[in-house]
């Protein structure tokens, strides 16, 4: 075993005595395989692992590169920022949310200009309110805000604000008005001019006793429901009734009389 050809080709120097022997198995391995196709000599394959780098029987095969190959380069994109948006109230009366209006509002946003420079641009936004649109509703113009090196321009947001109305207030889709009425009128009835939000007048018969908390409502008078073509809320009539401050004895004893039956 200490002279076999396959142990000894690499870990021994060959002397004369082992070059006999190589030569003898190398001759009756060419023998048996017969110089086959793709089968090489034991020579052969001794002598390519010596080139390749001796007796390692592990190798890691490196492709060489060519010529012509460029090396890959990796690079670090920065993806420019969204900035918060710029956020703006837009007030509007009753009548404007209730018809639908347009408004315009001048803007002034900083820019970015090719010199690099931050320069002051002028814009005229023109924001179209639908009618029916509610204290709350936000509008969005997306990048006309303010730009900076590195930033996507910002969004302006505008938010409905509602102004305050001399005659009704608004809760949800109908219009609530406060009208004074004297006891008398409260008592035995009367007719009433009521205002409507667009400046008409509505002639209102009030046959039956307006007591305390008591409401007339009078439909399609409201403000107009988003998204529902036509259909509108309520006017929701609210008395408050105007007691006097002062009766006489004979005031007094006549009203007794008057009410003492009344259930």
């Amino acid at each position: 075993m200490r002279l076999h050809p396959r142990i000894c080709l690499f870990s021994h120097k060959p002397g004369p005595e082992l070059k006999g022997i190589i030569q003898a198995y190398e001759a009756l391995n060419d023998k048996v395989h017969g110089n086959m196709p793709g089968v090489g000599s034991s020579t052969e394959k001794r002598e390519g692992a010596q080139k390749e780098g001796g007796p390692s029987k592990h190798k890691v095969m490196h492709s060489p590169r060519r010529k012509d190959e460029k090396p890959i380069m990796f690079t670090c994109t920065v993806i420019p920022k969204k900035p918060v948006p710029v956020e703006k109230m837009l007030e509007c009366t009753l009548e404007e949310l209730c018809y639908g209006c347009v408004k315009k509002v001048e803007y002034t946003r900083k820019v970015l200009a090719s010199n690099g420079l931050m320069i002051e641009e002028h814009k005229l936004l023109r924001i179209k309110v639908e009618p029916g649109w509610k204290k709350g509703t936000k509008i969005t113009f997306e990048d006309v805000g303010d730009e900076r090196p590195g930033f996507l321009p910002a969004d302006v947001i505008f938010t409905i604000s509602e102004k305050k109305h001399p005659l009704f207030k608004r809760e949800g889709n109908d219009l609530v008005l406060a009208v004074e009425i004297s006891l008398v009128k409260a008592l035995t009835g009367c007719t009433l001019s009521i205002p409507l939000l667009g400046g008409e007048k509505m002639r209102c018969s009030m046959d039956e006793i307006i007591y305390p908390d008591y409401e007339r409502i009078i439909n399609g008078q409201g403000m107009p429901v988003p998204k529902e073509n036509g259909k509108r809320g309520d006017l929701r009539i609210k008395f408050h009734i105007s007691f006097p401050t002062h009766l006489s004895d004979d005031q007094q004893s006549d009203i007794s009389i008057i009410l003492q039956d009344s259930s």
